[in-house]
């Protein structure tokens, strides 16, 4: 085992599940070699998260390995809805999001993929993971993390910046923290169980009753789903449960034939909705199910974990590569603690729904909710709204202290992520779009509108004096391929626009003029960003 590097470190990031290692990923990207550590005694291939959505697919791309989850997974087609074994409603989901994103879909990859696929890229960048490592205590000093580690064979004293905790529900860093973890326990226990069946499918089954419910996923591999359901209340309380213990009660929910030919994995488990109160204590900050738990409704938990590291990392980088000052850091909590408060809220109110027992919650589930869903699910724009919510591509930090809406713009605004909108590069002759614009780390100016070529050779050369390397530009002039982009933007003839993309991809600032001045006040009062001025050099 390599022996664990000595202080004092950048970044301490305890737990090597999807959340601490796009952590660490993002942080690479930014040139900070972190030391990423987990307690097991290396990757598993059981774990209960199934949907990688849009937002998730789209930060692969920009790390480069897009390729490798598509080529894993596959996107699911629909759902079905049954109650009492009859169909009451197909809904068709492929390309729901079309126009919306690069991956308009609900892409089926296992969290183990994902953390495969994100254990190549650490080892692609010469990060080792530390398994079989344990974090035994953890004390914060002036400007400093200092955390004690066992390995098994031997302690380590470790002194770091910053310390995350990616450590899961029963986080040790939230614990040493002292942070409340408050919430609840559902009352019902649950099964999963990896199964190969006599047939496949492309559509996800769920199956209601009144005594609650039993879902199949189709999985990449042919013939293969995943099941998950309640547990009869009969079993509540046995030990050592295999699947054939839930095979009477499985079939009583689909009331149809079905053959189960290999169980690859059979677990049970119990649900919590919990949220830490604090995301963040001095140089400490909780992400992913350290941070909050939830149920699984709308495959939103790993995937809300990604989008955690994603927010902090790249402030985190600013901050301790003197390009941003250290109070943007405040601005995690802020922007993310919302976006778990809602989640908690509502995945709870549609498990609720789902496990609901008696008289009234039988005539929803069996009348109510399949005939509005089959009556909304035709048209265009509910469709596009749920695949937005979903999909987490609808996610805005509109009330961000990082942003500055100085437009009379109203179909985005600043802390909306920004649209993808396709784009014809007149000097290449060939296709792009805006996110692909945002690939690189830091953030990026995209100017629009008649702008002289003097000007904007001005505009990158205050950038190349200030903020070069952390501040990208692109000009996209006017032209009749492109005027879709000018439309989405609400620009008239003649007009300009300045926007200012954060590292990611959240509009950062909207102007409905092009200033240097401007641009100036947002980048270094609102951002935080730190000119290095290197005229003369």
């Amino acid at each position: 085992m390599a022996p664990i590097p000595q202080s004092p470190v950048k970044v301490i990031i305890v737990g090597a599940g999807p959340s601490g290692l796009m952590m660490a990923a993002q942080l690479l990207r930014y040139g900070i070699q972190p030391v990423i550590i987990d307690k097991r005694q290396g990757p598993t291939q059981y774990s209960k998260a199934l949907a990688v959505q849009s937002r998730s697919l789209e930060i692969y791309r920009q790390l480069g390995i897009i390729d490798t989850v598509l080529a894993g997974g596959k996107p699911a087609q629909g759902f079905n809805f049954h109650y009492h074994g009859k169909l009451k409603g197909s809904f068709a989901i492929a390309n729901a999001g079309e126009g919306q994103t690069p991956y308009p879909f609900i892409h089926i990859y296992e969290q183990h993929k994902n953390e495969r696929v994100l254990l190549d890229y650490l080892t692609s960048k010469s990060c080792p993971v530390y398994w079989n490592t344990t974090l035994t205590s953890l004390q914060q000093g002036t400007g400093v993390v200092s955390a004690k580690l066992n390995n098994g064979e031997q302690d380590y004293s470790l002194v770091a910046d910053y310390l995350i905790g990616a450590d899961g529900a029963h986080s040790a860093v939230r614990r040493w923290q002292h942070i409340h973890f408050d919430g609840d326990t559902y009352d019902s226990r649950f099964y999963l169980a990896d199964v190969v069946m006599d047939t496949g499918g492309d559509y996800m089954n769920m199956y209601l009753t009144a005594q609650g419910f039993a879902a199949f996923f189709p999985m990449p591999e042919a013939n293969t789903w995943r099941i998950v359901g309640n547990l009869p209340s009969k079993l509540l309380n046995k030990d050592n449960l295999i699947i054939d213990d839930v095979l009477p009660a499985l079939r009583e929910k689909l009331r149809q034939q079905f053959t189960i030919k290999e169980c690859r994995w059979f677990t049970t488990y119990g649900l919590h909705h919990r949220m830490a109160d604090k995301f963040r204590i001095g140089r400490c900050f909780l992400i992913g199910d350290a941070a909050h738990i939830h149920s699984p409704v709308g495959g939103q938990g790993m995937n809300t974990g990604l989008q955690d590291a994603y927010n902090l990392a790249w402030k985190l980088a600013g901050v301790i590569k003197g390009h941003l000052k250290p109070d943007v850091l405040h601005s995690y909590a802020a922007e993310r603690m919302p976006v778990a408060a809602n989640l908690l809220k509502t995945t709870d109110r549609a498990f609720n729904l789902i496990m609901a027992r008696g008289i009234v919650a039988g005539w929803i589930k069996r009348l109510a909710l399949p005939f509005l869903m089959n009556r909304i699910w035709k048209k265009e724009k509910f469709r596009h709204e749920v695949f937005k919510t979903i999909s987490q591509i609808g996610i805005s930090y509109q009330n961000s202290d990082l942003n500055l809406h100085l437009s009379q713009l109203k179909a985005f605004k600043a802390g909306d992520r920004l649209p993808y909108l396709k784009v014809f590069d007149e000097k290449k002759l060939q296709e792009t779009d805006l996110h692909a614009w945002c690939s690189k780390p830091g953030f990026t100016l995209i100017t629009m509108g008649p702008l002289q070529e003097l000007y904007l050779f001005s505009l990158a050369k205050w950038i190349t004096q200030n903020y070069n390397g952390w501040l990208n530009f692109f000009h996209l002039p006017p032209s009749v391929k492109n005027q879709h982009i000018y439309d989405a933007f609400d620009i008239k003839e003649h007009q300009n626009k300045t926007i200012i993309v954060r590292p990611d991809m959240h509009i950062g600032l909207i102007n409905d003029i092009v200033d240097l001045e401007m641009m100036k006040n947002y980048l270094e009062n609102v951002a935080g960003c730190i000119p290095h001025n290197t005229e003369g050099i």
